[in-house]
């Protein structure tokens, strides 16, 4: 049994990473933004959540609580590209300023605890194609993927300089479950009002890695294992890259199930900003850590209707 910290852990990913975690027989403590009560919390795994900054004075206080956590999960930042577009400081504070404060506490006052930096594909920019590998060269073109290759930065930096335990994860399409934005979000939103027809921006030609968030949770777990000097980077990412035409339609199959509506499909040509035209892993690293991928994407798509369907009832 572990002592863990998650920051970001109200969000899509630390959720399901916290459940998970819990399962496994660990204590798990949460910290980030998000007002979440203590009973909605404790279904997610969490022993405590505390609603702040990722900032020392709330590092102390979890620790006086708990005392030294074994492993930091480090998932708060900034989580979308449009938004960081949009407001490219806000999305720096949450992700470098908050990775800055994490790294300084570990330094100073947790300094033989392990952590596990969650960063994203994005830092690999765009102009790849097939899969690509850790050591390939990070080309960010969205203030997101640059944040994001700051905050790798300095986790590097901080194991070099101080000694400490660090891993970092590159996540690609995360899906799942519980998403509330990006494509499948957007597209069952237009389906639940027009179910015939379903208009996007870009090609539908981009290719991506799409993960299901039970496997990615999975992965983060095999790869604290890694944390160790100098830092490693791996993939979290299958090797299989799927346009969006594909995911789009598999989605629109699954809703159809029910509704025997097959609907259009129509995409403007018009690519988004900050949009690579490809993203996928070269998964060696972590296959070779035993690693085994279980779910099936058109099943994990059909699973996504269902929630959101699920969802959209309690809504009404």
């Amino acid at each position: 049994m572990a002592r863990i910290l998650i920051t970001g852990a109200h969000g899509f990913i630390g959720r399901h990473l916290a459940k998970s975690l819990a399962l496994a027989g660990n204590v798990v403590i949460g910290l980030g933004h998000g007002n979440w009560p203590p009973l909605h919390a404790q279904r997610w795994g969490l022993v405590y959540w505390l609603n702040g900054e990722i900032d020392i004075p709330n590092l102390r206080s979890i620790q006086k609580q708990f005392g030294t956590v074994d492993i930091v999960y480090h998932l708060a930042g900034g989580s979308s590209v449009g938004a960081a577009i949009a407001n490219p400081r806000e999305d720096f504070h949450r992700t470098v300023s908050s990775t800055v404060e994490l790294l300084e506490w570990l330094r100073q006052e947790a300094s033989k605890s392990i952590l596990v930096a969650v960063s994203s594909a994005a830092v690999y920019g765009a102009g790849h194609i097939g899969q690509i590998a850790e050591t390939a060269r990070p080309n960010p073109f969205s203030p997101y993927g640059h944040h994001k290759h700051i905050m790798e930065s300095l986790c590097i930096s901080y194991s070099e300089s101080y000694q400490l335990k660090v891993v970092i994860g590159r996540l690609f399409s995360v899906y799942g479950e519980g998403l509330r934005k990006q494509l499948l979000w957007d597209v069952c939103s237009q389906l639940e009002v027009h179910p015939d027809q379903i208009l996007l921006g870009g090609s539908g030609n981009e290719l991506r890695d799409w993960t299901a968030v039970t496997d990615v949770v999975r992965a983060l777990s095999f790869i604290h294992t890694e944390a160790n000097l100098p830092p490693k980077v791996i993939n979290i990412g299958t090797g299989r890259g799927t346009n969006v035409r594909t995911i789009v339609e598999g989605v629109g199959q699954a809703w159809a199930a029910d509704t025997n509506l097959s609907p259009e499909i129509e995409f403007s040509g018009k690519a988004r900003a900050g949009d690579p035209q490809s993203l996928i892993a070269q998964s060696d690293q972590l296959a070779a850590l035993g690693f085994e991928w279980q779910k099936d994407l058109m099943e994990g798509l059909a699973d996504y209707v269902r929630w959101f369907r699920s969802e959209s009832g309690a809504r009404s």
